[in-house]
Order: structure tokens, then sequence, then C-alpha cells
């Protein structure tokens, strides 16, 4: 249980954050951002959710100033991020965790967290921020000795130093084993209690599932999908899917004559069903059958949605098959 070192902040959701227009950044020939355009409310946590190389980690550095643009408007915290002054000014509101997060090995934890409170005028209690991520017991254990979860974990500390109203996470559970990356997601969640705007580059479907109120998926540099996770889901997830394993073949093509959406795969059946009704139909004719022993039944998931909106199944490890 995370007791939090901030200022508890009332919620806004009518408030933009960030806005983006038409966002577009060109290497050579590549696109690799292309025509993005997206709003993110304050106090909500965004996902930005995609394969590598679709773009995710190029946006984010956008939106922190750190690249420029090709084309497009980006403003953050009604700050224009293409304007130097207002980049200066913004940098002291948000705080970042990289993808290729790292500190100084032969430092404590608590010595890596006063190095980076040192780059801000003012800064959040280190002592509480430390109790906050649940890193007390780790305060004088050195960066070199921490697990890759609790890395991680510091590294979040790290970008919470200047008490930010907006954090940019990129992959921030890239490589942990679950157990650890449950952990980070408890950190995340707790953030939003906070009052604090999170957005959230992965590439794990139930990452982004689990924590975000919105989804945007990007492929290719383009978003093909955004909304609220449950709308995703209902609209491009193509409803559920009753799994039925080792089915006698004498009843197999009688199952298929009755439901002809259904899928075989050698002795197991899949039957999508796409309106909840149907739900009752299948497993009162599969009970008939003598089958309910083997029956189970999926809901639709961002899986499904990447699926069905790309063509391509994206792996554990963030690439396309």
């Amino acid at each position: 249980m995370f007791i939090s070192c901030f200022r508890r902040k009332r919620l806004n959701l009518s408030t933009i954050a960030i806005k983006v227009e038409g966002l577009v950044k060109v290497y050579g020939t590549i696109r690799a951002v292309d025509d993005v355009s997206f709003e993110i409310n304050e106090g909500e946590i965004f996902a930005f959710l995609g394969p590598n190389g679709a773009g995710k980690t190029t946006t984010l550095e956008i939106l922190q100033s750190l690249r420029k643009s090709t084309k497009g408007s980006v403003s953050v915290l009604g700050y224009d991020v293409s304007d130097n002054r207002d980049a200066q000014k913004l940098k002291k509101e948000i705080g970042v965790l990289p993808q290729d997060f790292n500190a100084i090995d032969k430092l404590t934890v608590k010595e890596n967290l006063s190095v980076i409170a040192k780059m801000y005028d003012k800064h959040v209690d280190l002592k509480k921020l430390i109790l906050t991520l649940d890193l007390e017991d780790k305060t004088n254990s050195k960066f070199e000795d921490l697990s890759g979860g609790l890395k991680q974990r510091l590294g979040i500390a790290g970008a919470l130093v200047n008490d930010p109203r907006i954090v940019f996470l990129d992959e921030p559970t890239t490589g942990l084993d679950p157990r650890a990356r449950r952990d980070v997601w408890q950190v995340i969640e707790s953030l939003k209690k906070d009052g604090k705007t999170v957005f959230l580059t992965t590439h794990y479907m139930e990452e982004a599932e689990i924590l975000a109120d919105r989804v945007a998926i990007i492929h290719k540099g383009k978003i093909v999908a955004i909304g609220k996770t449950k709308t995703l889901l209902e609209k491009s997830g193509g409803g559920r899917t009753v799994i039925l394993e080792d089915v006698p073949e004498s009843i197999i093509k009688e199952i298929k004559n009755r439901f002809p959406k259904a899928t075989i795969v050698g002795t197991d059946v899949r039957i999508q069903i796409l309106k909840l009704k149907e739900v009752n139909e299948v497993i009162s004719y599969l009970t008939k059958k003598g089958l309910e022993q083997s029956l189970q039944i999926t809901r639709p998931s961002l899986e499904n949605v990447f699926l069905r909106l790309t063509g391509v199944h994206l792996t554990e490890e963030g690439e396309l098959t």
C-alpha cells in the first residue's frame, strides 16, 4: 500500500492537459509519426499502445520538447513545445521515466534521488517520496544491487521529485517479471489517485487494458483507434468467444451446421458471439449435448482489437507477427 507524499489534487477531467494536432515527424523517407492527433484530459491515465517502432517514443519525446516535429502543433499544459521559452517552463511541470532509464550504480537510492533533486529549484521531501514508492528498506542500497522492478520504481520516484503535473512513462515495465510488473502497475495507479496525468507508452495489451482510462492504438506511425478501453472492446473486440476442447468428431459437424461462425482446430471448437444474448443459446445447446464440462468463455481484449484493426499479432516483446 502506497502512502502519498503529494498533496491530493482535485481532478478536473474536463481540462485538456495535452493537445496534439496533425503531428508529423519525418526521418529522411520514413514518416515515424504520420498525422497524429489526440487530446489527454487532466487527471487521466492515457496509454499509447503499439509495437516497437510504431512511433510511440518519438511522439513522447516531441511532447517533452526533446525532439522537434516536422509538422503539426503540440500543447502541453498550455505550453507550446516548439517554443524554447515555453519548453523551459514546461520542464518544471513534468516528470519523465525514459525507456532506457538508468541511474548511478555506486550510489544508493537516496543518493540518486538527491542528485535528481538538485536539478530543480523546488522538490518534494525525499524521505516521504521514498516511503511513497515503498523503497524505505532500500534507502541505503546501491542502484546496482536493486532488482529490475525496484530499479523501475526508483525511476518513477526520480520522475516525481519535482511533484510534476504530468508524468511520462515510456515502456515502464519492459523486461520485468510478472510480479514486478504488477508492483509497478500499483505505483502507476497511485499516481492517478494523487491527481496526476499519466502518459504511458506500452506494447503490453494487458497493461493498457488494466491501467488506462483511454487508449490510443498506434501502428506504423498512425493512430488506428482511440477511445475509452471499454468502448474499444465493444466496438472492435469481436465479441466473446466460446471455446470447446476435445469435442467428439461425431458432434463437430453438427456444431458447425448449427453455428456457421464456429472455427474448428483439430478437436477444438471456437464459436464467436457478438451479442451477449447469444451466449445463453450456445450454452443451452452445448449443455444438452453434454459438453458443458469442456466449455470456456473468453471476453474481448485489446489483443483482439489490435488484430482486427491491423491484421497482425503483437508479441510480448513488442514485435509484429
